[in-house]
């Protein structure tokens, strides 16, 4: 795998990232909520760690070319986010920041970011149409190295990026209360609608 190759991939790569998503929402909200982002970027790293490992392992194949297993993974997913989407409009960010602090302790927080990714079947659907366009079983290197290389490589990509979005999203709302509660509202329904999408997507499908 040539440097060529690799900086081709980072570009569509960042490109996906960088579109917010049901992750771009969870990292705003843990970022106006918690003390820190990231518990909540680690935990979404640690959703497409798993997905790395499966692709590395050949399993990601498998989950793919079942109809019924990607169904029930997509239900599952589509059902956790517009959970956690209702839980964030319930409670809104409020006006004091020591309040929001312990709105969900660092392994809740962890272990929700690693549902959205990890229960996310566009993931499963990424690594599977996205990494065979730049894998060359040819080119030297073990397939099963250059899919962990790219996995490797998106999820720092995510960590970069999720951490930079939950950053800043604490950092300029922090001290504007009402723009904080209207992101934390936008963030709730964009993970309610990106669930209720691919709902209807997949069974309709």
């Amino acid at each position: 795998m040539d440097a060529g190759t690799v900086a081709a991939f980072l570009a569509v790569d960042l490109l996906l990232v960088f579109t917010p998503g049901a992750d771009w929402a969870y990292a705003i909200a843990a970022g106006l909520r918690n003390r820190s982002v990231l518990p909540a970027v680690a935990g979404l790293v640690a959703g497409y760690a798993g997905y790395t490992l499966l692709a590395v392992a050949g399993l990601v194949v498998i989950v793919a070319g079942s109809p019924s297993l990607l169904t029930a993974l997509t239900v599952l997913g589509a059902a956790y986010l517009m959970w956690l989407g209702r839980n964030v409009l319930a409670r809104p960010v409020g006006l004091h920041a020591s309040t929001d602090a312990v709105a969900a302790s660092p392994w809740q927080t962890m272990l929700k970011g690693a549902g959205i990714s990890g229960l996310n079947p566009k993931a499963l659907l990424l690594y599977f149409s996205l990494f065979p366009q730049f894998i060359d079983p040819a080119a030297g290197w073990p397939v099963a190295a250059q899919t962990g290389l790219l996995g490797t490589l998106h999820m720092a990509s995510c960590a970069v990026v999720y951490l930079a979005v939950g950053v800043l999203a604490r950092t300029v709302l922090r001290a504007r209360p009402s723009a904080a509660r209207a992101v934390t509202r936008v963030s709730g329904a964009m993970m309610i609608a990106i669930g209720g999408f691919l709902l209807v997507e997949r069974l309709a499908g």
